[in-house]
């Protein structure tokens, strides 16, 4: 039994510089931009989910990203299925990372969870990540791998079946885990980063019982991001982009992001397109240190725009250096 489930809606940008970007970074942007439009065709959904907040949220499908900044980040993010649908289930994740010195190199360390749930099925993901950092060309290179533990599971016993006799359908729950692999690259520099990374390097078949099992497939996936100072300092553009394959779909996702800082307080919202699957929008904000965000995506083919996904994150950063009395301190989530 291979099981296959909606593609959840997704995207990235990056803590970096306002600085204003080069001639040729617009042009390169613009040529990612085009070929991703005009290559991405209707095509079956992929296995695992994405958010739409990916930008948030990269060290859930590449451990490169963890430790990216010097502060302890802690992401949360929830995303319901189809709207309307019964049995749709939601995607709840929860990730932690950090950086930290050894001598003069630095490193990264992130913990992951999520939990994916639609109709019988129950998909649960454990991952262990770590992240070397090094200067390359006036920029940061990450190279990171993560140990991963999947577990699936099927519950017979919800099924309303004309035969309950049926042997394509177990009468029972059943469940299996599989450990399996992750490897990423990750590169930042001045006002744009790029990260490429590989999901599932094992490509496991997780056996359900005697009869049953599910095939996961390998996911690759592409992510580019830079920000824009506009003329007014207190408005920044932050174009990003999230390209996925899976072996037989390639999807992309590209988002627009407008963001207002003063002082302490910050506001941001934008659109995110997927050519030939959907269409979103967010807004958010940072709050007394907690950035929250809400977004709703709507398909554009198939299930129609009302049933699209609802989704909230929320993260919080804290500043791991010691002050003089021993104590850490608070900064802001700075998400950009």
């Amino acid at each position: 039994m291979t099981h296959r489930h909606p593609l959840h809606k997704h995207i990235a940008t990056h803590d970096s510089d306002t600085r204003r970007p080069k001639r040729w970074a617009n042009w390169l942007w613009t040529a990612i931009c085009w070929a991703l439009f005009t290559m991405c065709q209707p095509a079956e959904a992929q296995q695992d989910p994405a958010f739409l907040h990916y930008w948030q949220l990269e060290p859930q499908f590449n451990p490169a990203a963890v430790g990216r900044s010097p502060m302890l980040n802690i992401k949360a993010a929830y995303q319901t299925h189809a709207s309307g649908f019964e049995d749709a289930g939601g995607t709840m994740y929860a990730g932690a990372d950090m950086a930290f010195q050894l001598g003069k190199t630095r490193h990264g360390l992130g913990v992951m969870f999520q939990k994916d749930e639609i109709g019988l099925f129950a998909h649960q993901h454990f991952s262990l990540a770590y992240a070397y950092h090094f200067k390359l060309f006036g920029g940061t290179l990450s190279i990171g791998g993560a140990a991963d533990m999947l577990n699936e599971k099927v519950d017979g016993s919800k099924a309303d079946l004309g035969d309950a006799s049926d042997p394509a359908f177990p009468s029972s729950s059943l469940n299996g885990s599989k450990f399996d692999a992750s490897a990423g690259l990750w590169y930042a520099r001045g006002t744009w980063h790029v990260g490429l990374s590989a999901q599932h390097l094992t490509a496991p078949t997780v056996l359900l019982g005697e009869n049953n099992e599910i095939k996961i497939k390998s996911l690759y996936n592409f992510t580019a991001a830079y920000n824009i100072q506009t003329r007014n300092p207190l408005f920044i553009i932050a174009p990003s982009t999230l390209l996925r394959y899976d072996g037989t779909e390639l999807r992309a996702d590209i988002t627009a992001r407008l963001l207002y800082q003063r002082d302490k307080k910050r506001l941001y919202g934008g659109i995110n397109y997927s050519p030939s699957h959907s269409v979103g929008a967010f807004v958010g904000g940072s709050f007394h240190g907690i950035d929250i965000s809400y977004s709703y995506d709507a398909n554009t083919e198939g299930i129609g725009l009302e049933s699209g996904q609802h989704e909230v994150t929320i993260g919080y950063s804290l500043d791991l250096n010691l002050g003089k009395k021993g104590k850490n301190l608070h900064k802001s989530v700075r998400f950009l």
